[in-house]
């Protein structure tokens, strides 16, 4: 059987938002026989030290990300729509970034949340991985809110930025509106040749 771990995880540093405690997500995953477990808080970088720390302790790799809040341009202050996107350190220049990134979301994209766009996201795309992300994500919401072909647009836009970098991300929560995404997103992966990952947006640990 392949190995499985999960890439998008919110610890109790996504404020509001994450129930899980970093020590009983390792404990849990070395149970189950993990590798890896990845930190994707939202909107910040807070609980990594804590996170590699936990990793160092129960003998698995720390993948270190975040689930950042997109807006269409930090410009405009007076749009509130914001989306998710998952990235992912690749390497050192990666995980560089995505300090860089986060610093800016405050410092000069903070509106109701810290946000970026993807005119910086394409600046600063050097070692992160990227993917389509939850039904939040821009893609996705394109493909429910808007028409195929503009979501299509955009995909082609992400994929351009990320390249091999670029992934699908599948979740199937029992969600109708994932299994309309899911099955846009299964047949371009398909014809773009963009390889799948299989996330389960993981907010707690039972």
């Amino acid at each position: 059987m392949p190995e499985f771990c999960h890439l998008h995880c919110h610890t109790h540093y996504s404020f509001l938002d994450g129930a899980s405690r970093i020590d009983h997500l390792f404990a849990k995953a070395a149970e189950l026989g993990m590798p890896a477990v990845a930190i994707t808080d939202h909107g910040n970088l807070h609980g990594i030290p804590e996170f590699t720390r936990a990793a160092e302790k129960y003998g698995l790799k720390a993948i270190l990300g975040c689930e950042f809040y997109l807006c269409h341009s930090m410009e405009d202050r007076q749009d509130r729509t914001r989306f998710h996107q998952l990235l992912l350190a690749r390497n050192e220049a990666g995980y560089r970034n995505l300090i860089r990134l986060s610093s800016l979301s405050y410092t000069d994209g903070f509106y109701y949340k810290p946000r970026i766009d993807r005119a910086m996201l394409a600046t600063h795309s050097e070692g992160l991985v990227a993917s389509t992300c939850c039904l939040q994500g821009e893609v996705p919401q394109a493909i429910l809110r808007r028409s195929e072909a503009e979501a299509r647009a955009l995909f082609e836009q992400y994929l351009e930025i990320f390249g091999e970098d670029y992934y699908i991300e599948i979740q199937d929560h029992g969600i109708a509106d994932q299994r309309t995404v899911n099955e846009v997103l299964l047949r371009w992966s398909r014809e773009y040749n963009v390889k799948l990952i299989a996330t389960n947006d993981v907010h707690y640990v039972q």
